[in-house]
């Protein structure tokens, strides 16, 4: 039974594993496109690009991962409904083609648009709080505003969002439990299932091994690029 556990909870955890990178893949350069948005000086962008960071961060996940995935088939029926009773538009019908999103895909577009507006709050934190006197110095040698922040401003930037950086994305692997929402299925599911059919418990605390491991190898790795970065004195 050991073994019968230990390979189910290995295949919910191929899953956790495949929310966790690909939301890495695409939230961390988004979140940085959405920080340059939130501190643009087009007033109007910068207060549309708060206002929704304002909204996920506000809001929680699972409620993200509902609307998200049952929100499109919902409105396409709204839609239909509306041919039905033969008001008919383009905008209506464009509507009524939607369908209910792939659980995997709307659960990943869920993951990344709230994961991006965090970590869009700490790039902007840690862009922010380089002195402006070293935009100045770079703009004294000649350098173009590219130039100085890829070659002067990043390196400090990305020392000092590490420590809560890697708070996030230690968070988002516990948050990937909450997949199950939507029936997507991770470890906690592939554990809870021996609760329903076996009557056994254990399994749901030795899910909780594979979660200790992984964030325990991410903490060593954050602290080793933190040592490692321990040069770019600020």
């Amino acid at each position: 039974m050991f073994i019968q556990v230990s390979l189910s909870l290995l295949e919910g955890f191929k899953v956790t594993l495949e929310i966790f990178l690909l939301t890495l893949l695409f939230a961390l350069p988004l979140g940085l496109i959405m920080s340059f948005g939130s501190m643009c000086r087009v007033k109007v962008v910068k207060w549309i690009v708060r206002t929704f960071i304002w909204i996920i961060r506000g809001t929680p996940l699972m409620l993200q991962l509902i609307v998200i995935y049952y929100g499109p088939g919902l409105v396409g029926t709204w839609a239909q409904g509306l041919i039905n009773d033969g008001t008919v538009n383009p905008i209506i019908q464009w509507f009524a083609t939607w369908h209910v999103f792939d659980r995997f895909f709307a659960l990943i577009v869920a993951f990344v648009i709230n994961y991006s507006c965090y970590f869009s709050e700490i790039y902007r934190g840690g862009i922010e709080s380089i002195p402006v006197g070293q935009y100045e110095a770079g703009q004294v040698l000649g350098m173009t505003r590219v130039q100085i922040f890829f070659k002067v401003v990043l390196m400090q930037v990305v020392k000092r969002i590490i420590p809560p950086m890697s708070n996030e994305i230690i968070t988002l692997v516990k948050d990937t439990s909450l997949a199950r929402v939507i029936m997507v299925y991770e470890i906690i599911w592939e554990a809870q299932k021996f609760i329903k059919s076996e009557g056994l418990l254990w399994p749901l605390f030795y899910s909780a091994v594979y979660y200790l491991l992984f964030c325990g190898i991410l903490t060593l790795l954050f602290g080793y690029i933190e040592k490692k970065l321990d040069y770019y004195k600020i």
